[in-house]
């Protein structure tokens, strides 16, 4: 399967599975959503379960908020991450709230799903990588799969979890990424990350869209002789802090990679949980390797991503530092 197919597939196997799933967003039903990750829902569970919505987001989100609290489990579309803002309000001051102020009477169960990221020439408005406002949040949880198999196992794991979980999808791997996906259900566990690829000189961490490019640094370091591991997150808050821990000491050189802008992005946290957790494991400052304080560039979406050429250097440079 391609990661399309894989949420798809999730979708319909959890649909099955538990009839409090309801999906609503903007084109989810007849149309089967903008990337076609619906498609086939209207048609097998009907527009009462496969509703489609006006265009507002925060009408999206406060909806599926009012039907988590009467007992389904929503899940809206956000058609791009970056029309997510509308809704901010209702997700970060109702959304990730409920379950704290009602002393655990009220879960406000729901995963927001939204394709993510760049690569796809879409400009200012289509390629943002909002995680970090949602990460700093309580209440929330954020899930970013790199691949098909992951995006389906994580995301039967977020339908079944009791808090509310932003569900990002890299669209730039939409259809480019393809693994054996089981047909049958099973999970991926929230809260836990993955050796992508295993190495003792230099500790590499991305997710998303960016693994791949971190793989294909990884790659070309080796050539170089440099032995880099690459740490795929899948969950980015609760973050898997042990691994990441566990693979510097190992190497004790750290680079991080994200698409989103560099300054109080996801890259700054970790590097200080790092600093605080493991500072004489490390031999060489860690780096960071992420998007601009820019808005997104249209013409310049190739200098602007953390792409291959710009992580190799600094796998390199870290390994001598």
């Amino acid at each position: 399967m391609n990661m399309v197919q894989a949420i798809n597939d999730a979708l319909r196997v959890e649909m099955r599975r538990d009839d409090r799933i309801v999906i609503l967003g903007e084109d989810v039903g007849r149309v089967g959503g903008v990337f076609r990750v619906t498609q086939g829902l209207f048609d097998e569970f009907g527009e009462d379960r496969v509703i489609d919505t006006p265009l507002s987001e925060g009408g999206i989100v406060g909806c599926a908020i009012g039907m988590a609290l009467y007992g389904l489990v929503p899940v809206p579309e956000i058609q791009f991450s970056d029309f997510i803002y509308p809704a901010y309000d209702q997700i970060v001051n109702e959304l990730a709230k409920y379950r704290y102020r009602s002393g655990g009477e009220y879960s406000a169960k729901m995963v927001i799903r939204t394709p993510v990221g760049g690569g796809v020439r879409g400009g200012h408005y289509h390629s943002q990588h909002p995680e970090a406002p949602f990460i700093h949040v309580p209440g929330l949880k954020v899930v970013c799969p790199s691949n098909p198999y992951d995006a389906k196992g994580l995301l039967l794991a977020s339908l079944r979890d009791p808090d509310p979980i932003i569900f990002f999808e890299p669209k730039r791997v939409y259809r480019a990424a393809k693994g054996l996906v089981p047909d049958d259900e099973f999970t991926v566990p929230i809260g836990v990350a993955s050796i992508a690829r295993e190495g003792d000189d230099v500790t590499v961490v991305a997710y998303g869209a960016m693994l791949y490019e971190a793989l294909d640094a990884a790659a070309k370091a080796a050539e170089r002789g440099v032995e880099t591991e690459v740490i795929d997150l899948r969950t980015l808050w609760p973050v898997d802090i042990e691994t990441i821990l566990t693979s510097v000491r190992k190497t004790g050189r750290l680079v991080i990679v994200h698409e989103a802008p560099r300054t109080c992005g996801l890259g700054a946290e970790l590097v200080s949980l790092v600093s605080e957790k493991a500072f004489y494991s490390l031999e060489a400052p860690p780096v960071r390797v992420t998007g601009f304080d820019t808005p997104f560039p249209y013409t310049l979406e190739a200098e602007y991503l953390p792409l291959s050429h710009r992580i190799v250097p600094a796998i390199l440079e870290t390994a001598r530092a």
